[in-house]
């Protein structure tokens, strides 16, 4: 026990420094126009769920680093164990969203070869994969994300559902390809209550030459 309390504030005093010199998390640009990914995701959906939801976790984030900084300063280990929650959720949120917007485009594209290659493998092709992806997209019970994550240790491909805005390799360990929001705001005002409706839909937008450059940056 006392090893792990030292090992606790020592890690709090070195907090500081970085706190100090970081910069403030932004909101990405969107990498095409609102519009664009139209009729799959209609236009008011992007501009809201940009412009509102993910600058919202951004600014969250922001005002619960501020806070963290404060109370690693103050030594006040309540107030620092008080704000991982906020943290988990709104850093969650960036992280996931900075990834769906460039996991989407309006512009065709391919598999590479080695993705194409470990799709065919880990689920007997893309079309079956499409259809776990489905089946975890779909299962998710209120609000969340249906991810393809690459497993570093079996150098594997997998399928894997994270509730609210948690982040996938920091819950799970896999590194993040390609995700599925399901959270309702990403599709609510289109599909309604058709979640298989949209995740069906969202093929059509599938980047997937970022989903290749993913992957080829984690093996």
């Amino acid at each position: 026990m006392l090893a792990l309390r030292s090992a606790v504030f020592r890690t709090a005093r070195n907090v500081p420094a970085v706190l100090g010199c970081r910069s403030k998390h932004t909101l990405p640009d969107l990498p095409y126009d609102f519009g664009a990914l139209e009729p799959v995701i209609c236009r008011e959906i992007m501009e809201v769920h940009h412009q509102k939801h993910h600058n919202a976790y951004v600014t969250n984030l922001n005002a619960a680093e501020d806070q963290l900084k404060e109370a690693v300063s103050k030594n006040d280990t309540s107030k620092i164990i008080q704000l991982g929650g906020a943290i988990k959720f709104n850093g969650g949120g960036h992280i996931n969203h900075s990834i769906f917007w460039k996991n989407l485009s309006p512009e065709r594209s391919d598999p590479s070869a080695e993705l194409k290659k470990l799709l065919d493998r880990d689920f007997q092709g893309l079309e079956n994969f499409k259809k776990e992806m489905k089946v975890a997209a779909v299962a998710v019970q209120g609000s969340g994300w249906a991810w393809l994550g690459y497993n570093k240790k079996t150098k594997s491909l997998q399928v894997a559902a994270c509730p609210n805005q948690d982040p996938l390799e920091a819950t799970t360990g896999l590194v993040p390809l390609f995700g599925i929001d399901v959270w309702e705001h990403a599709y609510y005002l289109q599909y309604k209550n058709l979640r298989p409706n949209y995740v069906d839909a969202i093929w059509d937008v599938v980047d997937w030459k970022d989903v290749s450059e993913r992957l080829a940056k984690a093996q």
